[in-house]
């Protein structure tokens, strides 16, 4: 049962040291009201003359800072008042009051006030004592307020300038991954043209043409598809992720030999199929599988570990390579981050393929996590929903 507290209660709570006589005048000039939950009693900003005691029910003060980030203060109950600066400063409100339930106020108008006041010196003197301790409680929680904002313009600014940190390295490393190999295309290219080279030679070298252009074509297609991807994805189709997996597995079983890796896929057999867009699942699974193979400069084993969990289909791809220091977990997934050296070993790339992939699992309503030690290895798991048919034909929102 809600309390209803007696307005001669509340009055002298709100006005320390007035006399009985003027708690009476007082509440002879003001009325009872009611009002359901959701309504504005006091707008930010509006020029309002009402004082409220809350008789009954909460409200909650809130106030709108940054210009759209609407923030609690704090609720009010039964016993307690606001809107006391009306009474004796034409100002606009400071912050929006809203009937957090059903609620009974004792309102008081300030033409009804100043009738008070014109006989009533201790009513005065009360009112002007509980003004200037609510203005040293507001300018308390201005001070802190301005505090947290300043800590967070200045946690911004850093972020601010990682990011374009980030994006010098991110372009340097761009120019740099494609300036090499179209060097080297184009001086193959010259000796080419000049009809000198023979046999094994001419061989040799149109190879090696054609491995850098692959570099060049690879990495522009990657720039692209990071930035495309953020539009609407095509309609969702069921999609064997295990058909995917095998498929990469015999793409890179050259480049894994070379790193002196051996890469393998667990338990896809059976595995059920999920809703999505074949071509990006493919791009994020082989961002992994490139990103392990390439990380493991000394060889071990890559694996594809596919596991159903009611629900869901978790995709994990583990390595025994570099690992991860624990301060970067948190930056690997960002556009521009890039490793180019860990010890004695260099890597190439540009840096987007983790970026790339978690783009496409949040698009398919997913998500993707990673367990990483240093020396030891990195693990990174997609988990996917197995949609229904009836959602094959809608991309996520």
């Amino acid at each position: 049962m809600t309390t209803t507290r007696a307005p001669s209660k509340i009055i002298p709570r709100a006005f320390p040291g007035i006399r009985p006589n003027e708690v009476e005048e007082l509440i002879s000039n003001s009325k009872v009201n009611t009002y359901a939950a959701g309504t504005v009693l006091c707008r930010e900003d509006a020029n309002e003359a009402t004082f409220y005691m809350i008789l009954q029910g909460d409200v909650e003060v809130t106030k709108l800072v940054n210009q759209n980030e609407v923030r609690l203060l704090k609720t009010l109950s039964a016993g307690d008042f606001f809107g006391e600066m009306a009474l004796i400063h034409n100002a606009p409100r400071a912050a929006t009051v809203i009937a957090k339930s059903d609620i009974v106020v004792l309102e008081l108008d300030k033409d009804s006030f100043d009738s008070v006041l014109k006989h009533s010196s201790s009513v005065a003197l009360a009112m002007v004592k509980e003004i200037s301790r609510r203005l040293r409680q507001n300018d308390e929680m201005a001070i802190e307020d301005l505090r947290m904002r300043a800590g967070e313009l200045a946690q911004a600014y850093q972020q601010l300038a990682e990011q374009d940190l980030a994006r010098r390295d991110f372009l340097t490393s761009v120019a740099h991954e494609l300036r090499t190999p179209l060097t080297v295309a184009s001086g193959y290219l010259q000796i080419l043209q000049k009809g000198t080279l023979q046999g094994s030679q001419l061989t040799e070298a149109l190879e090696t043409v054609a491995r850098n252009i692959g570099q060049i074509v690879s990495s522009v297609n990657d720039i692209l598809f990071l930035q495309e991807i953020e539009l609407v994805l095509p309609g969702f189709q069921p999609v064997s992720l295990a058909e995917i997996a095998q498929g990469i597995l015999k793409k890179y079983e050259k480049k894994a030999a070379e790193h002196g890796v051996r890469l393998r896929v667990r338990n896809e057999r059976n595995m059920p199929q999920v809703q999505g867009d074949p071509k990006s699942l493919e791009r994020a699974l082989t961002s992994l599988v490139d990103n392990a193979v390439k990380f493991s400069p000394h060889g071990g084993d890559v694996e594809i570990i596919f596991e159903k969990q009611r629900d869901r289909l978790n995709v994990s791809v583990e390595d025994h390579g570099i690992g991860i220091p624990p301060d970067q977990i948190a930056r690997i997934f960002n556009r521009f981050y890039h490793v180019e050296k860990s010890g004695d070993n260099l890597f190439g790339g540009i840096g987007i393929g983790l970026a790339i992939t978690r783009q496409v699992i949040e698009q398919h309503h997913g998500k993707l996590n990673v367990e990483s030690k240093p020396g030891k290895g990195s693990k990174f798991s997609m988990s996917l929903p197995l949609g229904n048919d009836e959602h094959a034909t809608l991309p996520p929102l």
